[in-house]
């Protein structure tokens, strides 16, 4: 019987340039600190001048090399300590389909002592991605299968982000992309300078009456703020309004939805399904962001079901990395019934065909899911040789 022989971690670090600047270059006021970090403005978050993740290298009894990852962007041997002095040796042994147990047992740990969020849990990520690889690789199968089949063979695609300087700049892009073959578009509020209407006016004028526009309005209102807003967008046709108030505001958000006619998506900051359970419970959102980054497989999964039980759409987050956590969100995705589609940072996957192999494929709007055992890729000789412990 395979079992985990060696589990190690490694930061990837990756310059930006012009084309992978999620929310467009750095503003005035918003310069670098001795470490590298800035603060957006528009958002109040902290941020990195470069792309960083943790890959974990899972390595079996018989010889079978598996990998997870989870976000590096912020103390990132914060993250890898907990893995290498801690979590590791309570996983070295274990059977690699014993995935989600052996979640359970690394979350009951600490779950008296409040780690229930932040770097833990994105640890608890990493390990989990690389055991469910794992248990695909020794299957034969990818992961779906061992989650239970695949619904779809293919996921539609959004383009997230529309950097630019200027309104006419972001509407360009978005049409730049329409002509690729997508059609469905996010905008980041912290970006749109104007006015929001005046913003979601462009777009539309620009995409025509069939495209669906949402806006990522990243936490930074009060509800009554956040309700103007988006009625100020709703008549060019939201498709949807995401994260309105701070992460914390339950009752807010809730207030939000109830006061707006388009949907409300919230997620990609939740860790757990505990996480999900609160803010559905209080129907709060419509459609439902897990970030695998953030979840790993076992958590991904919990807070789809949960969204299922309750008839909400699934609309997965994805952001930096090297492509093997967006592979694994892709391998879940495909397994779950009410995935409505998947977020595409154009920004950040043009670079992944050099950084993994099987690149994940984005084409006409359309991510094509892996038939590969596992996650479905290998990171490259050239994702090996920028790793750093």
């Amino acid at each position: 019987m395979s079992r985990v022989a060696k589990i190690e971690t490694y930061t990837l670090t990756l310059p930006r340039d012009g084309e992978t600047l999620y929310l467009g270059d750095q503003k005035s006021g918003e310069s670098e600190n001795a470490r590298g970090y800035f603060v957006r403005k528009g958002n109040r978050t902290v941020y990195p001048t470069v792309d960083r993740s943790i890959l974990l290298r899972l390595e079996t009894t018989d010889g079978i090399v598996a990998w997870g990852e989870t976000y590096g962007l912020v103390a990132p041997r914060a993250t890898m300590a907990l893995i290498d002095d801690f979590l590791a040796d309570f996983v070295i042994g274990r059977d690699p389909f014993d995935a989600a147990v052996i979640h359970e047992d690394l979350y009951n740990m600490m779950r008296v002592r409040g780690y229930n969020g932040g770097f833990y849990l994105d640890a608890l990520a990493a390990i989990d991605i690389a055991l469910w690889d794992a248990a695909g690789k020794v299957a034969g199968l990818p992961v779906a299968k061992l989650l239970g089949g695949r619904r779809h063979d293919e996921v539609s695609g959004y383009v997230s982000g529309l950097p630019g300087a200027t309104l006419e700049e972001r509407a360009g892009l978005a049409k730049s992309w329409q002509e690729k073959g997508f059609n469905r578009f996010k905008f980041a509020a912290p970006q749109a300078d104007e006015d929001l209407g005046q913003e979601m006016d462009s777009l539309r004028t620009t995409l025509g009456k069939d495209a669906k526009i949402a806006c990522d309005m990243h936490w930074t209102n009060s509800s009554a703020e956040a309700i103007a807003k988006i009625k100020s967008m709703e008549p060019y046709g939201l498709w949807f309004a995401e994260a309105p108030v701070d992460p914390e505001d339950v009752k807010g958000l809730a207030r939000v939805a109830a006061g707006v006619g388009c949907p409300i998506g919230v997620g990609e900051e939740w860790r757990t399904v505990y996480d999900a359970q609160l803010r559905i419970d209080a129907q709060g959102v419509d459609i439902v962001q897990p970030e695998m980054g953030h979840t790993g497989i076992t958590q991904f999964m919990r807070i789809g079901q949960a969204a299922q039980s309750r008839n909400l759409k699934i609309l997965p987050h994805a952001t930096i990395g090297s492509g093997v956590f967006l592979a694994a969100s892709l391998q879940a995705s495909s397994a779950l019934e009410n995935v409505v589609g998947h977020e595409f940072q154009h920004t950040v996957l043009k670079r992944s065909s050099s950084l993994v192999t099987n690149g994940v494929v984005c084409e006409e709007g359309m991510f094509r899911i892996s038939d590969t055992p596992g996650i479905g890729l290998e990171p490259t000789e050239e994702t090996i040789s920028k790793l750093e412990k």
